[in-house]
């Protein structure tokens, strides 16, 4: 075999190969069988991370241009006008760069309230998209669709059991997505949930929650999968304050979990931060707040004025947090990144803006981080 890039010695063509960009991998794997060796070996991967070479990447659920300035009341317009009107987005938060991910097999579109999911099978990072409706009959769908960064391509997945459920929580921890609640085609809240292994490509059930939870927020704190709020059938939109986590080691619900957030409030903008076991981040009157432990919400920081109206609320790690919103309902998006959760010599926690063309200006369903 040749030398992996010609006149050089091997350790300095790999280290010209760790420093390749994301949007550039799949170009590389593609270059030679050497190359494909390389970038698709394990060790490339930990010495991608180890020597910060790797980068966490929002990818976004975003409307299409045309509908930029619409917002999400237009999600509620003629069947015809939503085909197709969502996309995939990335973002790197470094370079501020954007760009759009391909369609889904099938040519059907972004199905609408889709979770998205970040994924780590063995050293490579993969997107996943579970469920959602789809663009053109609004009916829910139990499809799952796996990018894998790697090779630049989708795959489709196995698809989740039933039933068919809306407005479910959702997290991932290590190869597997997590789902639990939402309400089914009927419009009754859920109590069942299940785990999707994105590399054997397989569903496991989980055991029931104890309580019935539409519309719950999941994310992973830990290696735990929490479900925060929600709310059973009878109730119809009033929140419970309660979540409950499972454990994905012992296969089991932990006990109920009290006032994790207020009583009525909506858990939509909850995340949880990936390099802080136990922290959590909401947005609650205007101010980022944090939730450590069982030591209750405290304000980190308000929220700018053209991004108070958040959707999404997505941890980056090592105290980032990114808001993304609009000043009102229905305004151009904005994507603000909290640089530090604690300033340096006692500064202020600050926001920057991430700046984007016209056409990356649209209303943001929904969010993960995902690292490349």
């Amino acid at each position: 075999m040749g030398d992996l890039i010609p006149g050089l010695p091997e350790e300095v063509a790999r280290e010209c190969l760790l420093r390749v960009g994301f949007r550039q991998l799949p170009a590389a794997r593609r270059t030679s069988r050497q190359w494909k060796a390389e970038v698709e070996s394990p060790l490339y991967g930990r010495l991608r991370r180890a020597n910060g070479h790797a980068r966490p990447i929002l990818a976004l659920a975003q409307a299409l241009p045309a509908l930029a300035a619409s917002g999400p009341a237009r999600k509620y317009a003629a069947s015809a006008a939503l085909s197709n009107s969502y996309r995939l987005v990335l973002h790197d938060p470094a370079d501020g760069g954007w760009a759009t991910l391909p369609p889904l097999p099938g040519g059907r579109g972004l199905p609408l309230f889709c979770q998205l999911a970040a994924v780590a099978c063995g050293e490579r990072r993969k997107l996943v998209v579970v469920g959602g409706w789809d663009p053109e009959t609004w009916a829910p769908t139990d499809t799952v669709h796996v990018y894998d960064f790697l090779e630049g391509a989708w795959r489709s997945g196995a698809p989740m059991p039933g039933p068919r459920r809306s407005f479910f929580a959702c997290a991932a921890t290590g190869r597997r997505v997590f789902v639990a609640g939402g309400h089914d085609e009927e419009k009754n809240a859920l109590r069942s949930a299940a785990a999707y292994d994105a590399e054997a490509d397989a569903w496991a059930a989980l055991p029931d929650m104890a309580l019935e939870r539409d519309e719950p927020r999941g994310v992973r704190v830990g290696a735990r999968f929490v479900v925060v709020g929600g709310y059973p059938t009878e109730a119809q939109g009033r929140f419970t304050g309660t979540g409950e986590a499972f454990d994905t080691d012992a296969w089991a619900w932990d006990p109920v979990l009290d006032r994790i957030v207020n009583e009525g409030a909506c858990p939509g903008t909850c995340c949880a931060a990936p390099s802080a076991a136990g922290a959590m981040y909401m947005l609650r009157d205007g101010h980022l707040a944090v939730r450590d432990g069982d030591s209750g919400w405290r304000a980190v920081a308000p929220v700018p004025e053209d991004g108070r109206a958040a959707t999404v609320i997505v941890a980056i790690g090592d105290g980032r947090v990114a808001a993304i919103g609009a000043g009102r309902h229905g305004g151009e998006q904005a994507v603000y990144v909290l640089n530090k959760e604690a300033g340096t010599n006692g500064a202020a926690p600050s926001w920057a803006r991430a700046r984007a063309p016209q056409e990356f200006a649209g209303h943001v369903q929904a969010a993960c981080c995902v690292e490349v």
